[in-house]
């Protein structure tokens, strides 16, 4: 029996100001290139042409600064358990969410680790891909992918049930947001 096919997205935070003005971690703003690259990654979410029935991020300052150079015209949930999730949080944040509906395209705004081993956990090794390969060495700021998920609904997301179908970071966008050196 094939199981309905659900997609998630991973939007990772635009680059943070590690200034020493904001003491707290979850107060940092984004910098210059941040915004420059959240604002493009935003740009490439909505030409992928998919509705994301809920956004679910957490409430970090440079999460918020994200979502909003972004642009992708939704209104997330704000949920403090996202701010520096593991996987297994990040899963369990997904089922508490969508336990009641029926959403077909959800996305969570976030941080790594937690996103990078969130892919690492669900990908089946028997689907593993380039895109994969390249999120597994990496999954820079603002990075973005998209995992199809094999699953009858969000509370039964489990490891191995997915297949990473997009990746992108702002510089296969723009080359300019590349590394620094």
């Amino acid at each position: 029996m094939n199981l309905p096919i659900k997609r998630l997205g991973l939007l990772r935070h635009a680059k943070s100001e590690w200034d020493d003005a904001v003491k707290r971690d979850f107060d940092r703003p984004l910098n210059d290139r941040g915004r420059r690259g959240a604002a493009l990654i935003g740009e490439h979410i909505c030409a992928q042409d998919i509705t994301w029935d809920l956004v679910i991020a957490s409430p970090a300052a440079r999460i918020k600064a994200t979502l909003e150079a972004a642009r992708l015209g939704v209104s997330p949930v704000f949920d403090d358990r996202l701010y520096l999730a593991s996987p297994e949080t990040i899963i369990e944040v997904i089922g508490a969410h969508c336990s009641d509906m029926d959403f077909e395209n959800v996305m969570i705004v976030a941080h790594n680790p937690g996103l990078q081993e969130t892919i690492l956990n669900l990908v089946s090794p028997s689907q593993e891909n380039d895109l994969f390969r390249e999120a597994a060495v990496k999954f820079p700021t603002a990075s973005f992918a998209i995992l199809e998920c094999a699953t009858d609904n969000w509370t039964g997301l489990k490891n191995y049930c997915a297949t990473l179908t997009h990746f992108a970071r702002p510089r296969d966008l723009d080359p300019d947001l590349g590394p620094e050196h």
